[in-house]
């Protein structure tokens, strides 16, 4: 298992993050998509829908164009853009190919301007963003799924035959014919944060209170190899994805 590890200083803090992806046992090939900037705090996680052709060009194009266009700033106007670009060239390779291509995309992008630490979550699909503070682990993003909105409705039950179905009916993707735009969600950086970028090989093959154990490590790579051996003693029914990054301190 290849766990990839940066260190990053953005307006006075510092930041270590490490990613890591496995195939798992349902599949032969591995349609996740990570990317840490080595020279930037930017991460992005992508999942291609379905297991074929379409899947691993709609990730790798989306993770690529986005990180092209996103190094323009990371501005809301911005990040939007590089959503935008993004949208067009996956649906635009997918117009050669008779199968489903689309992928999700979730970034953390730091912001380099302001007095104080923030960053941008950028959010498409159903892969997720997680933060432990102060021993709370929230779930900052929404799954674009018929499920979750469901769920919310009250259409059906959490646990019911029809949510499963529904988990994997995305209404936003890059991809989609319609070009949705993604949710931006601003955070602030405290020391001591440590936030979760996950494919929903992770989020659905582990409980809450496992990836809050999981993450109260101070070693980024080490929650990232528990987290993915985790994923594959549950069963490994899916690839598997994920970046963990933690607030360290503030540099002087």
């Amino acid at each position: 298992m290849d766990i990839s590890k940066v260190a990053w200083t953005t307006a006075g803090r510092r930041l270590t993050a490490a990613a890591g992806s496995v195939v798992g046992k349902r599949y032969q090939d591995n349609y996740d998509v990570v990317h840490l900037e080595p020279g930037d705090p930017l991460a992005v996680v992508a999942d291609g829908m379905g297991s074929g052709p379409g899947s691993t060009v709609a990730a790798h194009t989306a993770v690529e164009v986005f990180l092209r266009e996103v190094m323009v700033g990371e501005t809301p106007s911005a990040l939007r853009a590089a959503v935008s670009a993004a949208q067009d060239a996956v649906r635009k390779a997918g117009s050669n190919l008779d199968e489903l291509t689309g992928s999700t995309l979730t970034a953390f992008v730091a912001e380099h301007d302001g007095e104080n630490a923030a960053a941008w979550i950028v959010q498409l699909g159903d892969s997720r963003v997680y933060r432990l503070r102060d021993g709370l682990l929230e779930l900052l993003t929404v799954d674009h799924t018929i499920a979750w909105v469901g769920v919310l409705h009250g259409w059906f039950g959490a646990d019911s035959e029809e949510a499963r179905a529904a988990r994997y009916r995305l209404t936003r993707y890059v991809g989609h014919p319609d070009a949705p735009e993604p949710d931006l969600l601003n955070v602030t950086l405290r020391s001591g944060d440590v936030y979760l970028l996950g494919t929903d090989g992770v989020s659905d093959q582990l409980s809450y209170e496992r990836l809050t154990r999981i993450l109260a490590t101070d070693d980024p790579a080490a929650a990232v190899h528990t987290l993915l051996d985790d994923t594959l003693a549950a069963g490994g029914d899916d690839n598997a994805t994920a970046v963990v990054i933690r607030v360290e301190r503030s540099v002087e």
